[in-house]
């Protein structure tokens, strides 16, 4: 029997400041649903549900087989990955990376965040995170005890940085700033005055500028890197990963690049909370990395396929949206009438049972938006089309035009 003199224990206070992942919560509610019988179809994950490329899978069977690629593995990657991860920005975007020193691979980009926070961030710093932008920034800062200073991305900016407001932040209490382009998640590309002005911002403030880049390839036919900018090594870190661009998400496959002092610095941190990834993958990475043209412009087409019927079901939504936009997502407008994108998404989820995800999550600019994932085969978005067509759904989005 407990005795009634326990002390009562609590959880950090860091623990504290963060609540669960929206997502995390909201796929219960999910489950919940087709566990009653609902068929839900979910646009709202960007978890790519299609495979990886044949012999990637093939690599990583044949790897695993081997009686000597099940021990512990280097912490900065193995040299043949290193070399693939810069052979690949050499490729794809232009960049020249040294593999031995100015790349690190990652056990997914979203831990490079937290790694590459507590390698520059004190308690008490600043950390710029965009709005609106990916949780997982705010929720990491919070964690180290930082200070989050918002910067708001606007529709009519385009979705790009106002460097006149940033300028009138406290910047000498600021250490890292995240940017995030391919945006996600407005779809937005940065443009190569925006990616100019964000090396001359951290140079003349000394700011680490953060890009976290894994939707460059998704729709997009000009893949760009921060790292292109003259100087931009010098005080930026770039992330990118495997998870979009290969249908690798469930792999965790990422890398960060920047300039070998900084690549040490998050070493250090990366060294003392996980370990090196699994030989098999990392060598099933090298066969991804290694993907012909032929093998972006598939996926892309599937995804260009989908995409048009997302574009649809905003339509019959009455939303509006930017056709230019790149990524794996939709990002919409809702109607000018409506509450805010949440109660369209319940209005989805509930009586139609298609899920989408409310533009709130991602910060107060998001808040008249919905995002739709472009993660489901076609039959299931048609399907989702026509639920959203049904007389039920339309009469209450009448209500909304009136």
């Amino acid at each position: 029997m407990r005795s009634s003199k326990c002390k009562e224990i609590k959880p950090a206070e860091r623990v504290q400041s963060v609540s669960e992942y929206y997502f995390s919560k909201k796929l219960r509610e999910v489950a919940d649903l087709r566990a009653k019988g609902y068929d839900v179809i979910s646009l709202g994950i960007g978890g790519p549900d299609r495979p990886p490329q044949a012999r990637v899978v093939e690599r990583l069977c044949e790897e695993s087989r081997r009686d000597d690629t099940h021990s512990y593995q280097p912490y900065v990657g193995i040299p043949e990955l290193r070399k693939a991860f810069a052979e690949w920005y050499a490729t794809s975007y232009g960049v020249e990376l040294d593999p031995a020193t100015e790349i690190q691979p990652l056990i997914g980009s979203k831990e490079g965040i937290l790694h590459t926070t507590l390698a520059f961030v004190n308690k008490g710093d600043g950390v710029l995170v965009p709005n609106p932008g990916y949780p997982t920034y705010s929720s990491v800062s919070r964690l180290a005890e930082a200070e989050i200073f918002t910067y708001d991305l606007t529709e009519e900016n385009g979705w790009q940085p106002d460097f006149e407001a940033l300028e009138r932040l406290p910047l000498e209490r600021i250490k890292l700033m995240w940017v995030n382009y391919p945006n996600m998640p407005t779809g937005a590309r940065a443009t190569r005055e925006t990616m100019r002005r964000l090396v001359d911002f951290g140079h003349r403030h000394g700011i680490v500028i953060c890009n976290d880049n894994p939707y460059s390839f998704i729709l997009n036919d000009q893949p760009e890197s921060l790292l292109s900018v003259e100087g931009a090594k010098e005080v930026c870190v770039e992330m990118n990963s495997l998870s979009k661009s290969h249908n690798m998400a469930g792999w965790r496959v990422g890398m960060l690049a920047s300039n070998p002092k900084f690549v040490e610095w998050i070493l250090r941190v990366k060294s003392n909370i996980d370990s090196g990834m699994f030989r098999p993958v990392q060598l099933a990475a090298v066969e991804a990395l290694g993907a012909e043209r032929e093998w972006y412009a598939e996926l892309n087409a599937e995804y260009a396929e989908r995409r048009k019927i997302a574009e649809q079901i905003l339509e019959a939504l009455n939303c509006s949206y930017d056709p230019n936009q790149v990524g794996l997502f939709l990002w919409g407008r809702i109607p000018a009438k409506m509450r805010d994108g949440e109660q369209l998404a319940d209005l989805l989820l509930y009586d139609a049972q298609v899920f989408v995800t409310p533009g709130k999550v991602f910060g107060s600019n998001g808040v008249r938006y919905v995002r739709i994932s472009l993660c489901a085969k076609r039959e299931r978005m048609q399907e989702a089309l026509q639920r959203v067509k049904s007389e039920s759904i339309q009469s209450i989005i009448e209500l909304f035009r009136k």
